[in-house]
C-alpha cells in the first residue's frame, strides 16, 4: 500500500512538471474565455439569435486551432540532439586534419557539453529545464513548457500568428457585449465576467504582438534569440564583430524559414558580400 501510494505521487509528480499544469490552465482559461463571449449578448450571441451561424461557427473553428497549434508546438520534439552526428555536414569529429580541409578561416570547433556529454552542432544549446541540448536553440518558453528550437520554431510563429488573430476578434467580440446601466455598480454586476475577459485577452494580446514582432524580426537577420541576447559568450559570434555569419539576406532567411519543403542547414556559415557558404 505504501510502494501504491508512492507510486501515485511520483506519477503526480511527473505529471506536473512534465508541463501538465501549465497546459491544463491555458486550456482551461481559452475555454471559459470563449464560453463567456459566447454567453454575455455579444455579437456572436446575436448572430446565433438571429439564425446567422456563420460567424460564430468561424471563431469556434479559430479557437479550435489555436489550441490545436499550442499543443502540437508544446508536444513537439523542438530539435533534441540524440547523438554526435553533426546534420548535413562533412565534419563529423573536430580534427584539425578535416577543418584544415574546409575553404576559407578555419569552423569553430565543436565541443561538448558538459551535461549531456553529446557533441554540440553550431547553435546548439543545452536547455537546463529540458536538460537536453537542443539545435538551433531559441528559448525555452514557459507559455508551452518546451524549447523552441530547429523542429518546432516555424510552428511556434504559425501558432502565435493564430492566436493574435483570435486574440483580437475575441477583443472585438468582448468590447460589441457591455450592456448599458442605470449604476455604475449595476454595471459591473452585470458585466464583471465580461470585463474580466477582456482584461485577460488584452493583455494576452499586447504580449503576442510584442513576440511575434521580435520572433519576425530574428527570423529576417536569421538569429535566435539566444544568440541575439548572448553573443558575447557565444564563441562564434563574439569575434565577428558586429556581423551575422548566417544572414543570407532578409528575403532568402524568411524563405529558408517559413519553406517546408526543404531541408535547412542552419549551422552554415556565409562569407560577407558573398553567397558562397564557408561551413
Amino acid at each position: 500500500m505504501l510502494m501504491l501510494n508512492e507510486r501515485c505521487l511520483k506519477m503526480v509528480k511527473n505529471m506536473f512538471r512534465s508541463g501538465f499544469l501549465v497546459r491544463a490552465s491555458h486550456t482551461l482559461l481559452t475555454w471559459v474565455i470563449t464560453l463567456i463571449l459566447f454567453l454575455h449578448n455579444t455579437d456572436l450571441r446575436q448572430c446565433e439569435e438571429r439564425g446567422e451561424l456563420l460567424l460564430p461557427l468561424l471563431f469556434f473553428l479559430l479557437v479550435v486551432l489555436s489550441v490545436l497549434l499550442y499543443f502540437a508546438v508544446s508536444l513537439m520534439d523542438p530539435g533534441f540532439v540524440l547523438t554526435d552526428t553533426v546534420k548535413g555536414s562533412i565534419v563529423q569529429g573536430s580534427d584539425e586534419e578535416t577543418e584544415s580541409m574546409l575553404p576559407g578561416p578555419p569552423t569553430p570547433r565543436l565541443r561538448r557539453c558538459g551535461h549531456c556529454l553529446l557533441q554540440q552542432p553550431m547553435r546548439a544549446k543545452h536547455c537546463q529545464v529540458c536538460k537536453r541540448c537542443v539545435r538551433r536553440f531559441d528559448h525555452h518558453c514557459p507559455w508551452i513548457e518546451n524549447c523552441v528550437g530547429e523542429r518546432n520554431h516555424r510552428w511556434f510563429i504559425l501558432y502565435l500568428m493564430v492566436q493574435l488573430l483570435t486574440l483580437l476578434w475575441a477583443l472585438h467580440i468582448a468590447l460589441s457585449g457591455f450592456s448599458p446601466s442605470a449604476s455604475w455598480e449595476l454595471w459591473f454586476r452585470v458585466n464583471c465576467f465580461l470585463l474580466a475577459s477582456l482584461c485577460v485577452v488584452g493583455v494576452f494580446s499586447v504580449v503576442v504582438v510584442l513576440l511575434l514582432g521580435c520572433h519576425l524580426y530574428l527570423v529576417s537577420v536569421n538569429c535566435t534569440t539566444w544568440e541575439f541576447m548572448s553573443r558575447h559568450r557565444i564563441s562564434y559570434l563574439k569575434n565577428a564583430e558586429d556581423e551575422n555569419p548566417f544572414d543570407r539576406g532578409i528575403f532568402c532567411n524568411l524563405w529558408d524559414f517559413f519553406c517546408i519543403c526543404r531541408t535547412v542547414m542552419w549551422e552554415r556559415i556565409y562569407r560577407k558580400n558573398n553567397s558562397n557558404s564557408i561551413a
